[in-house]
């Protein structure tokens, strides 16, 4: 009884803090519950509404049909750190050290979505791939975790969540656990691939742990496909929230369909014509879709769904080579690109009480505007003195916003681009964390050539110049960001 009542009393104390926190004007009950779908490595064109011929997301198909579908949805970053960093904190990752993947953490003072919104009442939880730091300093854990090392350790339940089932980094997408069998040619489903063959029974653990909120590791309830795993956790805390009128926060990062992909029986089978690697990158794909149309019939059965933005997308665009499945479609590129194939991928918004059926924009949006785009909602004030490199999408949700205010700058690996409402700039150099001029450039028509196979920065030297000059004040903003954080 003592544990329950505790319990009520926190989400009591929870409710009279977001009143106090609320903007005027802003009724407890037009706040939204915010959730954050992002999977792993998934190509724009890996799904149905985008043309993928499989078939294997039929509910992330259903949720097209009533939301906000981007045509030009773009990942902060080729690679997925920087990307889940700009997801939470609204600004370029590169302003807080977070350069790619397994590089950094996310810092203790950089305000992120979960902190802001905690201090307004919410409830916030995390499920799934983390990898923005490490989860513990007493044993050995994926790629960065060990005994002692605490230099990137910045664990979720340190950064505003409150409830968390979460990992490094990847994991296998069936038995998430357990090292799977190698069933491809490729070396990436194998944590060791110079191992001999893995029995069938194989238990041989995958180096990875799940944690929850406490630091604790997971033990229980880890078998079959990983996306019900994640959303076994995720639903009972949304149930929760509801329960107690508390609005809240959801990020449920997908491991699908990262490598190593396994997918059970039931799901491969409908991919029988494909190599049995593609029978397993596709069924994870439709694993996690599953749970996706679960998550949207637990909201309608709560009652929730009205009120709640479900925002979908990926982390980066996909692998994409002969050896590993994933398409970006006609887009030119693949994951650690800077062409549109490696950062231009699948995005929705579904949020039935401000957006009543379909509607297709091709106004440029980033995963860095989720947070601009919620503190506008909210009316919540963001730090002064810290550039945002997002803008809120709440005119364009609402129908009032035909292009994107400013651009959306890009580096990655000494690379560096720029993506206004028609053209992309780019210089394709390779090796250090900051592009530095001179830069060879590329300019592209993204309009009237997305596959950016016509390179016209001979022909329009002025608009060369002048995404160049806009490019250099961001990099040098950017720049003086990370110094500031040096000691």
């Amino acid at each position: 009884m003592y544990r329950v009542s505790c319990h009520a009393f926190s989400w009591f104390c929870a409710l009279l803090v977001a009143a106090a926190w609320l903007p005027p004007g802003v009724a407890a009950a037009e706040r939204p519950n915010v959730i954050l779908i992002m999977f792993d490595d998934l190509g724009w064109a890996d799904v149905g509404y985008q043309g993928c011929e499989h078939g294997g997301t039929p509910h992330i198909d259903a949720m097209a049909e009533t939301s906000l579908v981007f045509d030009r949805f773009y990942a902060a970053a080729p690679v997925c750190s920087p990307t889940r960093g700009s997801a939470l904190t609204g600004r370029h990752p590169f302003r807080y050290g977070v350069f790619f993947a397994n590089v950094g953490h996310l810092p203790e003072d950089e305000v992120n979505l979960a902190t802001l919104l905690k201090g307004a009442g919410y409830r916030t939880g995390l499920f799934g791939k983390w990898h923005l730091g490490t989860l513990t300093t007493e044993v050995t854990d994926a790629n960065r975790g060990r005994p002692g090392r605490t230099q990137h350790f910045a664990p979720p339940w340190k950064r505003g969540f409150e409830v968390c089932l979460a990992t490094e980094s990847k994991v296998p997408t069936y038995n998430p656990m357990v090292r799977p069998r190698d069933f491809s040619d490729h070396p990436g489903n194998l944590q060791h691939w110079w191992d001999p063959d893995i029995a069938p029974d194989n238990t041989m653990h995958y180096g990875t742990r799940y944690w929850n909120e406490r630091g604790e590791e997971v033990t229980e309830n880890l078998d079959g496909p990983n996306a019900r795993v994640i959303m076994d956790r995720a639903i009972p805390f949304i149930e929760e929230s509801v329960a107690g009128e508390a609005p809240f926060l959801a990020v449920i990062w997908f491991h699908e369909p990262h490598w190593p992909v396994v997918a059970g029986a039931d799901d491969t089978a409908p991919f029988s014509e494909l190599s049995r690697f593609g029978q397993h990158y596709y069924g994870c794909i439709r694993a996690a879709d599953a749970q996706i149309g679960r998550l949207r019939r637990a909201l309608r059965r709560l009652g929730a769904a009205e009120n709640t933005m479900i925002w979908l997308t990926s982390d980066n665009g996909p692998e994409g080579n002969p050896t590993m499945p994933g398409s970006a479609g006609p887009l030119r590129g693949r994951k650690r690109d800077l062409y549109e194939g490696g950062i231009r991928v699948p995005g929705l918004l579904e949020w039935p009480a401000r957006i009543a059926a379909r509607r297709d924009t091709a106004v440029p949006a980033v995963t860095s505007d989720y947070v601009p785009t919620i503190a506008d909602l909210l009316g919540l004030d963001l730090p002064a003195g810290r550039p945002m490199d997002g803008v809120s999408l709440l005119p364009l949700i609402d129908g009032r916003m035909t292009e994107r205010p400013r651009p959306i700058a890009f580096q990655s690996n000494g690379r560096i681009a720029l993506s206004d409402n028609r053209y992309k700039l780019i210089h394709y150099g390779r090796g250090r964390p900051f592009a530095e001029p001179p830069w060879r450039w590329e300019l592209y028509d993204l309009v009237d050539d997305p596959g950016e196979s016509n390179d016209l920065a001979a022909e329009h030297p002025e608009i060369v110049e002048q995404m160049a000059e806009q490019l250099a004040r961001w990099n040098a903003s950017v720049r003086a960001c990370l110094e500031r954080l040096e000691p």
